[in-house]
């Protein structure tokens, strides 16, 4: 089996290739925005959260020790699964004296209904991003300001002088417009839904 990890010195992992060369600002907001999805890949395959953790760090070791033979323009999110999934494995052997509740063939079942479920969740995403960008401007704050961190409809009431019940009423609308918007757009785009 291919282990990405081959020859790396997790100690001390360098980001300049043998000429110099180091990662660009495009292949770090990859890596950043991986990390949740990564984490939430490896989590139902290692059954715990230190252990998910363990093995993120691993899997970014090694990522970064092979930035140079990631295709910009590829799936960044395929290629760090596919290298998280070798760390699992190497995990699952190194901690081969515990006791282990899944074998092999239901690790790779599991890993494959997530990289399935990940791949859905991404398309739509991606359509209902482009469903709020086709709202109306005065809609689309309005669903940001519910949406922002610490907010719920009270506090967006509260801040817009409004009545709740008149900003919950907007707010339903404005979901029930989106979610026919993502379900003719997963249409449009394979019939996901």
């Amino acid at each position: 089996m291919f282990d990405p990890a081959n020859n790396i010195d997790r100690a001390r992992v360098s980001l300049e290739t043998p000429n110099g060369d180091v990662p660009g600002e495009a292949f770090i907001r990859e890596f950043t925005q991986s990390q949740r999805p990564l984490y939430l890949y490896i989590l139902p395959l290692v059954g715990n959260s230190a252990d998910a953790d363990e093995v993120l760090q691993e899997a970014n070791l090694v990522i970064w020790a092979k930035w140079h033979q990631f295709e910009l323009g590829s799936n960044f999110l395929a290629w760090g699964r596919a290298i998280a999934r070798l760390e699992v494995f190497r995990h699952r052997r190194n901690r081969s004296r515990k006791l282990t509740f899944l074998d092999s063939n239901v690790l790779d079942l599991v890993a494959q209904r997530s990289e399935s479920v990940n791949e859905k969740l991404e398309v739509r995403q991606a359509a209902l991003s482009k469903c709020l960008g086709q709202l109306r401007p005065k809609d689309r704050e309005l669903i940001q300001m519910r949406y922002a961190a610490g907010a719920n409809g009270d506090k967006v009431a509260k801040n817009l002088g409004r009545p709740a019940n008149s900003v919950y009423q907007s707010l339903g609308r404005i979901r029930r417009v989106l979610m026919e918007c993502v379900r003719m757009q997963l249409a449009e785009e394979g019939g996901l839904q």
